[in-house]
């Protein structure tokens, strides 16, 4: 998979507070998941996306959504360096 170039800014950007977790946060980050709800949605809007039917009002909030996705996993890819092994 090819890292886009916002997720090398992004990656760049975090570093220095990534180097600041403690095993503690690390840890929560790891653990970070959307509620049910907001998971339920995301995989519905994702769907429509790639079939191409994402309406102009969900294209918004899924960018949004993706975006927030893209930052948390950099995130924890750095709080799992923390972790012995790599595992929560």
């Amino acid at each position: 998979m090819e890292v886009s170039a916002d997720t090398l800014v992004l990656e760049k950007i975090l570093t220095p507070l990534a180097d600041a977790h403690t095993p503690d946060l690390a840890q929560r980050l790891v653990n970070l998941r959307a509620d049910d709800e907001t998971q339920v949605l995301i995989d519905e809007l994702g769907e429509k996306a790639n079939e191409g039917t994402l309406t102009e009002p969900e294209h918004r909030p899924y960018e949004t959504y993706v975006r927030a996705a893209t930052l948390i996993s950099i995130l924890q890819a750095k709080a799992r360096n923390l972790l012995p092994n790599g595992h929560p």
